[in-house]
């Protein structure tokens, strides 16, 4: 395991007053991540009164930010920065480390500052010894570890509302603002993706960002619409993989290579499956539907699941061998350090406090409930059981729920029309609702075949229209 960078005091919180934010000192990280980067950190406090001031330790806890430098020559002034905020909730800025070189070639001379919101990474956890670098599992939970964490937590329920998504906004709003400050700084941008467009939006709520535009990669839905909520999440996968059936039926040698109608194959398939341990057992986490809807985020994998069906009918299983190195491929590319591990605490407490509309709309809802709702669906997601499973306390929800910003900077909304986390109609629903409100202004790219993650699974496209944005041209459809 690596050491924890260098993290400094950086920031003057004074009791009963605001954050007063001031630019970060940032020294060479001490850890082996990314050679050549560098670290600082704000220190924040545990929790924020409505009108963001500090309540209780006002350095309880710390936010952890890397910089990678602006590729230009020496003596060549910055373009501009970008600061990337990650999606989860409960994952860290390590993953758009590897994903420097199109970031680099979207942003040429633009430096990057990538925080770990608070709950993830290098930053404050929820668990301080279990999901130290220095546990047994390191940043991950291992063992013994998930039931003392668990435990922990549960002991004081009110320590969750000290990891909601607005004090997370609050965190990145003294950021922004403390970097801002300095001098003669070149435009500032902030990308976010997944839930990080979520905890932008909520940061825009908080007031004015100064920077000059807003990408948002796979933007979710509007908070309150049922259709979209996290309990719906095996509903919008299926979606998807009938879609990805069908293009299978319409293309000429997909539909030779099977031939019959993809869903046919499929639902033989499944039956067989079902019928027989051996074969189930050789399916990763001996789920068929869960195993090809977590698929579709991976376009090669995506191209392959008529495929697999076809192979697994006839019995072989050279396809699901080539199918599980490609998923491994695809995960390798994103690299692994000690700060990417999941944080699944944080995971459940936000999911369950503000995107889980399913306990006030079907109180008394069972696992029995779920399996007779996914029955017929083909392709699932894990996600609705692991949200009915709980086990974690919630945070009420504030005045920020379900609500958007008054103002939010030129913004550019990057979205696959196949995405199976972050539906498409959903930000088309949430684009339209920011356009109406007279927010500012907000242009959707639509991203065809693409599934979740743009900067990752269609990268020409996000180079193409993040090169116009900060062109100031107008945003342009791309097709994966």
């Amino acid at each position: 395991m690596t050491l924890l960078p260098r993290l400094t005091l950086l920031a003057t919180l004074l009791a009963g007053t605001s954050l007063h934010a001031e630019p970060m000192f940032f020294t060479p990280c001490s850890d082996t991540a990314a050679p050549g980067s560098l670290c600082s950190g704000l220190n924040v406090p545990d929790n924020y009164d409505a009108q963001g001031r500090a309540v209780g330790d006002a350095d309880a806890m710390h936010v952890f930010v890397r910089k990678f430098a602006a590729d230009v020559p020496a003596g060549k002034p910055v373009k501009g920065t970008l600061w990337l905020v990650a999606g989860g909730p409960g994952e860290s800025g390590a993953s758009f480390y590897n994903l420097l070189p199109t970031l680099r070639r979207s942003f040429p001379g633009f430096e990057f500052l990538i925080p770990d919101h608070r709950g993830t990474g290098h930053s404050s956890r929820l668990c301080k010894v279990e999901e130290s670098e220095q546990s047994p599992g390191g940043r991950a939970l291992a063992g013994a570890e998930w039931a003392s964490c668990f435990k922990g937590i549960n002991l004081m329920p009110e320590y969750a509302g000290q990891f909601s998504i607005t004090t997370a906004a609050r965190d990145l709003k003294a950021l922004i603002q403390g970097e801002r400050g300095k001098s003669k700084q070149p435009p500032v941008y902030v990308y976010s993706v997944s839930y990080g467009t979520q905890l932008v939006l909520r940061t825009l709520q908080l007031g004015p960002l100064p920077v000059k535009g807003v990408i948002f990669d796979s933007l979710v839905p509007p908070q309150t619409d049922a259709r979209w909520d996290l309990s719906q999440r095996s509903h919008v996968v299926n979606q998807v993989g009938m879609q990805v059936l069908a293009r299978c039926d319409s293309d000429a040698a997909c539909h030779a290579a099977l031939g019959e109608p993809a869903t046919t194959v499929y639902r033989r398939v499944l039956e067989k499956v079902q019928a027989d341990p051996a074969l189930l057992a050789k399916i990763p986490g001996k789920n068929l539907k869960n195993f090809l809807g977590g698929m579709l985020d991976v376009p090669a994998a995506r191209a392959r699941i008529p495929y697999l069906l076809h192979d697994l009918d006839r019995g072989g299983e050279a396809e699901l061998a080539a199918v599980r190195a490609t998923l491994t491929d695809a995960a390798a590319g994103l690299g692994s350090y000690p700060q990417s591990p999941l944080s699944i605490p944080l995971v459940s407490i936000i999911s369950n406090s503000e995107n889980n509309l399913q306990p006030s709309l079907r109180p008394g809802w069972t696992a029995a409930d779920l399996d007779r709702e996914e029955a017929d669906l083909l392709l699932t997601s894990p996600l609705p059981r692991i949200l009915l499973g709980g086990g974690l306390p919630t945070y009420p929800r504030d005045a920020y729920f379900g609500a958007l910003p008054a103002k939010v900077p030129t913004t550019l909304v990057l979205q696959g029309t196949l995405d199976p986390k972050t539906p498409y109609a959903g930000a088309q629903a949430q684009v339209q609702a920011l356009t109406q409100s007279k927010a500012g202004k907000v242009a959707l790219s639509t991203v065809h075949n693409a599934p979740h993650f743009i900067l990752w699974t269609a990268p020409a496209c996000f180079e193409q229209a993040s090169t116009r944005f900060i062109a100031g041209k107008q945003a342009q459809d791309c097709t994966l």
